[in-house]
């Protein structure tokens, strides 16, 4: 049997399958495929065009996307999809070219998603808080020809247009056009609602990185090509069936992440919670009900009590969060967070940075005391190169706690632990690197990075993996633990230091909000932890306070902070990720081994 039948076959695949089929629904699915058929057998539209048109149109008035006071229907969805993706056409740019967006979570940014979806077009996400020179790199990484622009990013965009080496036309979303920019506005009005010419595709494109640098472009043509391409050489030697067998362990994910039990009574639908930044790989996770027929409810800005109103208000039961999220949820005053209903959520995954164990325990603790009969915390380790690796569900820290400390068990990927120094495969328990194959990292190409991409693989006894950077260890029932990135390990006196373990230890103390743990030099043993820590608001922390509560944490020797130092907020993106090289730097300055 082949690997990609064995895949069909397993448990996750039947089930990832179910789920999916409740949430379309019978009538609808029946509907949907009749109309797709006619499309696409009679009038000749192509197979994804014409089911994600007639889905919309059988969805109707049903709730597709909301935002603040905006509610949005399917049926006008539609109508606003089709004259888009036309005026995009109307205006020359063809099918298969980039359509970059520089948009806040906003309805606009999922009419520019399946717009360019719809016509065969891409669209990379810019991330908002880039500096000028770093979206200028991007744009021109990407190759743009469009670039759709929220009106509040005009004094930017108008910096450095001159800038973009391809961008022909730049879209302007909001009131205020000046001459020189397309009104988004007068674009869709101007347009008809056919279906346009090209085929459907996978439009989002995502940037990795940039934490440490510009960050680097996956090329989606790619990764998109694993499957269709008959030369094992597109897939770094992989043949076509492993790589569909992979493809369909990804689908799983659905399985465990319940895709099927969410159902809302009122409107019968997923209603997904979106929380982080639109343009950021994770957030996906939150978008992907939404090409189901589920309710996206977008938040403008992240706020944590508005996230625990809007579950209410909105009876959300799916939605995707970084660690930080949950932090600032479980700082909020105990009388905020007994005021809302919390029942109605049934898939809260978390994912973007390491989750603290006590974390993952309070936030179920917590929506169990506000009306939830179960717990409801999810996680899954994956980037934007690979997708989901592995994925925590209540039932595995259920039947053994311990289990809270790990990502989840590799239910979605191939992952092994890789000993650098023996040169080969770590045993069980033992930490090394973390080695993965999935389809997205087999397909994977950062345009016009040729040397970093072929920087993040290894051959192994004739195998191609994708290196992560990570260090980590897997147990006996295949759960996956992480305990540092490569570049953030602290070398000290010649032992190897995890900064994950100490921010967990420093993290259980209740004055603490935040902590990064960093390298900083030392003439004697290289390099040393220095901790630094964000106070709880209206806190006070000495330096001997934090040391004394390490050590009755079980932190001994090198592994105890030799600096500590307090700062009023820690430089995170909305990701949740640490921006840990801005803090080193301060300690580095002027020592050539940094970096």
């Amino acid at each position: 049997m082949t690997a990609s039948k064995e895949a069909l076959r397993l448990k996750q695949t039947r089930g990832a399958g179910i789920g999916l089929a409740k949430q379309i629904g019978l009538k609808n699915g029946a509907l949907t495929i009749a109309k797709t058929l006619y499309l696409s057998k009679v009038k000749g539209v192509n197979a994804g065009q014409a089911f994600f048109s007639s889905y919309w149109e059988t969805l109707g008035n049903r709730e597709a996307i909301i935002c603040d006071s905006e509610t949005v229907t399917f049926a006008q969805f539609r109508d606003r999809v089709l004259r888009l993706a036309n005026g995009l056409s109307s205006l020359g740019v063809p099918t298969g070219a980039r359509v970059a967006e520089l948009l806040p979570n906003c309805v606009e940014w999922f009419e520019v998603n399946l717009a360019t979806a719809m016509s065969g077009r891409t669209m990379p996400m810019l991330n908002w808080h880039l500096k000028p020179n770093e979206i200028v790199a991007c744009i021109n990484k990407a190759e743009a020809i469009a670039l759709v622009i929220d009106s509040s990013y005009l004094e930017v965009v108008d910096g450095i247009k001159q800038q973009l080496e391809t961008v022909e036309h730049i879209i302007v979303v909001g009131d205020n056009v000046p001459e020189g920019y397309i009104s988004y506005e007068k674009l869709i009005q101007s347009s008809h609602d056919a279906i346009p010419e090209g085929s459907f595709g996978l439009s989002p494109t995502p940037y990795s990185g940039g934490t440490t640098g510009t960050p680097k472009l996956l090329n989606s043509d790619e990764v998109g090509a694993v499957l269709a391409d008959d030369s094992d050489d597109r897939r770094r030697g992989a043949t076509k069936d492993e790589v569909k067998a992979l493809t369909i362990m990804q689908v799983g994910a659905f399985h465990w992440f319940e895709i099927g039990d969410c159902k809302d009574p009122k409107t019968k639908n997923i209603r997904s919670l979106i929380p982080g930044p639109l343009y950021h790989a994770g957030v996906q996770i939150a978008v992907l009900p939404f090409f189901l027929g589920g309710t996206a409810v977008v938040m403008k800005k992240f706020s944590a009590e508005e996230f625990l109103k809007l579950i209410q208000n909105q009876r959300i039961n799916w939605t995707f969060v970084a660690p930080t999220m949950l932090e600032r949820v479980l700082a909020l005053p105990p009388e905020v967070l007994s005021k809302y209903d919390l029942s109605t959520m049934n898939s809260l995954i978390c994912a973007a940075a390491p989750c603290p164990p006590k974390v993952k325990r309070d936030i179920n603790a917590l929506f169990r005391q506000q009306g939830n009969k179960k717990d409801v915390f999810m996680e899954y380790y994956g980037a934007s190169e690979t997708g989901l690796v592995s994925v925590l569900v209540p039932q595995d820290y259920q039947e053994k706690d311990v289990r809270y400390n790990s990502v989840g068990k590799t239910r979605t990927a191939q992952c092994l632990i890789y000993d650098v120094e023996k040169e080969a495969w770590a045993e069980e328990g033992k930490e090394g690197r973390v080695l993965i194959r999935s389809p997205m990292a087999l397909g994977l190409q950062y345009k016009g990075d040729k040397e970093k991409t072929e920087e993040a693989f290894r051959v192994i006894e004739g195998v191609t993996w994708y290196d992560d950077g990570l260090i980590g260890y897997i147990d006996g029932d295949d759960f996956l633990y992480l305990t540092s990135r490569a570049k953030e390990m602290i070398i000290c006196g010649g032992v190897n230091l995890f900064p994950n373990e100490i921010e967990n230890i420093i993290k259980k103390h209740p004055s603490v909000f935040d902590v990064a743990v960093i390298r900083a030099p030392d003439e004697d043993l290289g390099e040393i932890p220095a901790a630094i820590i964000q106070l709880m608001e209206g806190q006070e922390l000495s330096s001997e306070a934090v040391l004394q509560f390490c050590k009755e944490e079980g932190l001994y020797g090198f592994k105890l902070p030799k600096i500590i130092e307090f700062k009023k907020e820690l430089p995170r993106q909305l990701s949740g990720k640490l921006i840990k090289r801005e803090l080193e730097e301060k300690y580095w300055e002027g020592v050539e081994s940094f970096g």
